[in-house]
């Protein structure tokens, strides 16, 4: 971090305070300290993905917490929706962090963000058909686990927020928006704590870097929660698409 000039450092601290925001606010706001790492820093891609991990374990325990105190998490249908993607992310996890080691990240990072841009226009389409009125209801176990299972997966392979792909797509199959966000915190804290401990034993976590970012995503996570509850949910529900549009090309560009 010595050869980082301070203007640098400013630089990364406002991507995690961004990315902070926007993982309770919106979702896909994890991507964000990867995006900072990977543009103005030197760090390999393993450490760009680690650093990035690493500081998901604080804002994702936060979240939980103030999702569970705003009342989300205390719907029996949330919690057991946060709880099977848990339990997937234990195994999906390292899977993402052994691929880490042996795909391109060109080449991870094009499919994904074609996939970011495919699950916004989802989430545009079924508000666009089912308005804000439509039925609300959580999927079956089955396809929670197979979705949680692809997501740490992928959170593990470039060190990503589980919420940034976890909210519009239980979004898209009629997830309430909050109870979305709130059951993506919870799959957040055990992609971040797995994917810790498997780059931790590759050595590519720069702690010093994960503080400077990790501290300000702190406070924007509760900055995004607050802004949350405060939005009409058709708000963050176009916000959620436009911040999807706006990272795809950066995923598919320079993944």
């Amino acid at each position: 971090m010595a050869d980082l000039n301070t203007w640098t450092l400013v630089l990364l601290a406002l991507f995690g305070l961004a990315g902070g925001i926007g993982i309770t606010a919106l979702g896909p706001g994890g991507v964000l300290p990867t995006i900072g790492l990977f543009a103005l820093t030197g760090l390999a891609p393993a450490e760009v993905a680690g650093t990035a991990i690493v500081t998901h374990i604080a804002t994702g325990a936060l979240a939980t917490a103030a999702y569970t105190r705003s009342g989300q998490l205390r719907e029996p249908a949330t919690r057991r929706t946060a709880l099977i993607l848990a339990g997937a992310a234990v195994v999906g996890t390292p899977l993402g962090v052994l691929v880490n080691t042996l795909v391109s990240k060109g080449a991870f990072g094009l499919v994904l963000g074609v996939f970011a841009a495919l699950v916004a226009v989802l989430v545009w389409y079924r508000e666009r058909r089912g308005g804000p009125g439509g039925d609300a209801h959580h999927p079956a176990a089955p396809w929670i686990a197979v979705l949680g299972f692809a997501v740490a997966a992928a959170s593990g392979i470039v060190g990503i927020g589980g919420p940034m792909l976890t909210v519009p797509l239980l979004v898209a199959v009629g997830v309430p928006m909050l109870e979305s966000l709130a059951a993506a915190q919870v799959q957040s804290v055990v992609i971040a704590s797995v994917g810790t401990l498997g780059y931790v034993a590759h050595g590519a976590v720069d702690w010093r870097l994960a503080a400077l970012v990790g501290i300000p995503e702190i406070a924007g996570v509760l900055i995004g929660w607050k802004i949350a509850r405060a939005l009409p949910t058709r708000t963050l529900k176009y916000a959620l698409v436009a911040a999807l549009l706006a990272v795809a090309p950066y995923l598919a560009l320079h993944g």
